[in-house]
């Protein structure tokens, strides 16, 4: 389904096509609509360019959940850290 904006609320919103792309795709990054790889597509960017866009806008990259710092944990209790 294609989603239409205006030229004109482009304009409201001081924003081009492609920024308009890049915002809609770190917002739904970070609201954990989309993962990251289609949020990068939908924003038309290689992965280094839409980790700096995501880092402008203060958006963490990698997001680990409970069980992963457990298991960080019992990693580093295994090494003897």
């Amino acid at each position: 389904m294609p989603l239409l904006i205006t030229d004109e609320q482009l304009k409201v919103m001081q924003m081009d096509e492609r920024n308009a792309r890049i915002e809609i795709a770190c917002r739904l990054f970070d609201a954990g609509k989309m993962g990251f790889h289609a949020a990068m597509r939908l924003a038309g960017l290689e992965r280094v360019a839409f980790e700096d866009e995501l880092a402008e806008r203060n958006i963490a990259i990698y997001r680990p959940t409970v069980q992963d710092l457990h298991n960080d944990l019992k990693t580093l209790d295994k090494l003897g850290l």
